[in-house]
């Protein structure tokens, strides 16, 4: 419980004046489809992971940290475009398993007033692909950041000071929405609030830290992005 403040020497944190998202498992409901589909790539490449480590390890990496954790796992090195010849198993895999918006989040987006964004370790276009599917695009238009245009992706900071000054709004007025704990941490190491939404699959305890509320209902995000422009 915060302290009383007789003397009114607190004042309110800087209105938020961007919200960024992150997709899969935020916007569009992909994370327990692309699992699967780690789970084929990486047995075909001859290195098997549990579910729990993939979700661990991979769930909302950049892909720096996936092909070090793979080139671990292997015992050797990989082209930095290995991936490449799997990108499309995940289309089909969300085409054939049909897509869905994150329960709640229409109700959400619909409700907030500022601006928003998607900020995602994912490619630009891949992203599109995944808001067009599930209706969301409308909500963000051109506004989709991907990593491929900064030098590191998430958990470092840069996607979302990217898409902060793309945006034109600066870091303490962004908050940030989650579900992965490297995405919670890049968004905490940029100086962002962070609200990370604990009904994917990462545990609730993995996505906690300062400055960072963690929630499960996406309808409630509005309100709760809402009292953090409440006096300290």
């Amino acid at each position: 419980m915060t302290a009383p403040d007789p003397a009114g020497t607190r004042t309110a944190r800087p209105p938020v004046g961007l919200v960024i998202f992150d997709c899969d498992g935020v916007l569009v409901d992909s994370e327990r489809i692309a699992v699967g589909v780690h789970a084929r790539i990486l047995a075909a490449l001859g290195c098997d992971f549990t579910r729990a480590e993939i979700v661990d390890l991979f769930v909302g990496s950049s892909k720096e940290v996936y092909r070090r954790a793979v080139e671990e796992r292997l015992g050797r090195a990989l082209a930095p475009d290995w991936q490449e010849p799997y990108e499309h198993l995940y289309q089909e895999a969300y085409a054939a398993g049909g897509l869905t918006p994150v329960d709640g989040v229409g109700e959400a987006l619909a409700a907030l007033t500022v601006p928003l964004c998607v900020a995602s370790n994912t490619r630009a276009e891949s992203v599109r692909m995944s808001l067009r599917r599930t209706g969301l695009d409308p909500w963000f238009g051109e506004h989709v950041f991907s990593a491929t245009a900064v030098e590191r992706g998430k958990p470092a900071p840069d996607l979302f000071l990217h898409a902060a000054r793309s945006m034109g709004v600066p870091p303490d007025r962004c908050a940030v929405v989650e579900d992965s704990a490297y995405g919670a941490a890049a968004a905490r190491a940029a100086g962002m609030r962070v609200f990370a939404y604990r009904a994917g699959l990462t545990p609730a305890e993995r996505l906690a830290g300062p400055g960072t509320v963690v929630f499960d209902d996406m309808r409630r995000l509005p309100e709760l992005i809402e009292r953090q422009t409440a006096p300290e």
